[in-house]
């Protein structure tokens, strides 16, 4: 197999619950060198929650189309991004030291502050989406999708590791990602940006910039409250970039 193939089903693995060939030749550090398709890989669990979105846009009105799409994307990836945001929510705000934030951030229970952020997350995607022109919201899952992964590939570039690589979920991970794979992995970004920016230029450039500032946020929040990042910030930074697209993109175009 390809090397450059096997990198990309590397990322859909490490990404997605989507069943992909074995990949007998794995290397340890491959996931960091797969950080590249990220955004890639973004793209397409866009894509497909927009078709979803497309598709019961034909059946229904109201809320319930955005509601399934968002829906898709979670059962897609198996929630990764959205366990996250909330093990990020608990432990960025209710720990008082860096090491006691990332206890709480292991612990696989959910406390007061990961079920708001949570619940609001998804709350404003679904939102943003229900106001949105299906054809726009379409293309504009694809790229808050994919910059959401480009986001998260840049603050593992950014910012050091903050978390005991002795007993890190996924190891390979903290070998940390190159300038030139966050360059191919923004590369991927403006291209699934292009088709949402033809469509309505003013209102992706708002929000690809609000985006921007609220994942921006989440980033130099871990790292001053717990050093740097761990993968449950890189799923909060992921999700903010999300949200933070959706939501300007939608009162823009509106």
């Amino acid at each position: 197999m390809p090397r450059q193939l096997a990198l990309f089903l590397a990322a859909v693995q490490f990404l997605t619950r989507i069943p992909v060939p074995a990949l007998k030749a794995f290397r340890p550090d491959w996931t960091a060198r797969s950080a590249r398709y990220f955004s890639l890989v973004g793209a397409l669990v866009g894509l497909a929650s927009g078709a979803v979105l497309m598709a019961a846009s034909e059946v229904w009105g109201g809320m319930l189309p955005a509601l399934l799409a968002t829906a898709a994307g979670i059962l897609i990836t198996g929630a990764f991004h959205e366990d996250g945001l909330a093990d990020t929510a608990d432990g960025l705000g209710g720990g008082q030291t860096p090491e006691r934030r990332l206890e709480i951030m292991k612990d696989s229970r959910v406390g007061t502050f990961g079920v708001l952020a949570l619940g609001l997350g998804v709350a404003l995607k679904v939102a943003a989406l229900g106001q949105t022109p299906v054809v726009a919201g379409v293309l504009a899952l694809v790229a808050a999708h994919a910059g959401g992964r480009g986001a998260a590939v840049l603050a593992m570039r950014a910012l050091p590791y903050a978390g005991d690589r002795t007993v890190a979920k996924v190891k390979p991970v903290t070998d940390g990602v190159t300038t030139a794979e966050v360059v191919v992995g923004w590369l991927f970004v403006t291209l699934a940006m292009a088709p949402v920016a033809l469509l309505a230029p003013v209102a992706t450039a708002g929000a690809l910039a609000g985006a921007a500032v609220v994942a921006a946020a989440v980033a130099v929040l871990a790292r001053r409250l717990i050093g740097g990042w761990v993968g449950d910030t890189l799923g909060a930074t992921e999700q903010a970039f999300e949200v933070g697209f959706l939501v300007v993109f939608a009162g823009l175009v509106a």
